[in-house]
C-alpha cells in the first residue's frame, strides 16, 4: 500500500511540474499586460487573452520534449509496480491458486433466472406467429420486484381499451 501512495505522490509531483511553468507564465503575462493597460487606461479585457494564449504554447513547444519524457517516466514506473511488484506481494484478498481448487458461483449457475421470463419467452418466440399465443397472454404483463411499473396515462389506457376489445 505505502508503493501505491508514494505512486501517487509521484503522479502528484509531475503533474504539478508540467503545469507550473504554463501558470507561471499566464500570471506573468497578465502581470504586464494589466500594468500596460493601467498606464494607458485600455480597460479591455480581451487583449490580454491572445499574449497568454501565445506564450502558454510556445511553453508547452519548448518544454514539450521533457513534458513527454516525464510522463513516459511515470507511465513506465506505474506498469513495473502494477506487472512486477504488486503481484509478488504475499497480502492477497484470495490466495492466488484459490480458483484452481473450488468453483466460485457453481450453485448460482445451477438455478434457472428466467423462472419469471415463461409468457415474455413465449412471446419472443412465437413473434413470427402472433396467432399462436393466447389473447391473454400477449397482453399479459408479469410484474418485476425490482421495477415499479408506472401507471399508463389516459390516452394509453384508452388504446389498451381498444386492443383488448379487438
Amino acid at each position: 500500500m505505502d508503493i501505491l501512495i508514494e505512486y501517487f505522490a509521484k503522479g502528484l509531483i509531475t503533474m504539478l511540474m508540467i503545469a507550473m511553468p504554463c501558470v507561471l507564465t499566464a500570471a506573468i503575462i497578465g502581470l504586464i499586460v494589466g500594468i500596460l493597460q493601467a498606464v494607458t487606461q485600455v480597460q479591455e479585457q480581451t487583449i490580454a487573452a491572445a499574449p497568454k494564449i501565445f506564450a502558454v504554447f510556445l511553453v508547452i513547444i519548448i518544454l514539450g520534449t521533457g513534458y513527454l519524457r516525464l510522463l513516459t517516466n511515470l507511465f513506465s514506473e506505474g506498469a513495473s509496480i502494477a506487472f512486477n511488484v504488486i503481484p509478488k506481494t504475499d497480502t492477497y484478498a484470495l490466495p492466488p491458486d484459490y480458483y484452481n481448487y473450488t468453483k466460485p458461483f457453481i450453485d448460482e449457475m445451477k438455478t434457472d433466472m428466467r423462472k419469471d421470463m415463461t409468457p415474455m419467452a413465449n412471446i419472443l418466440n412465437n413473434a413470427a406467429r402472433p396467432n399462436s399465443i393466447a389473447q391473454k397472454e400477449r397482453y399479459s404483463l408479469t410484474r418485476n420486484r425490482a421495477m415499479n411499473i408506472p401507471t399508463p396515462n389516459l390516452a394509453e389506457q384508452k388504446r389498451i381499451n381498444e386492443n383488448r376489445r379487438n
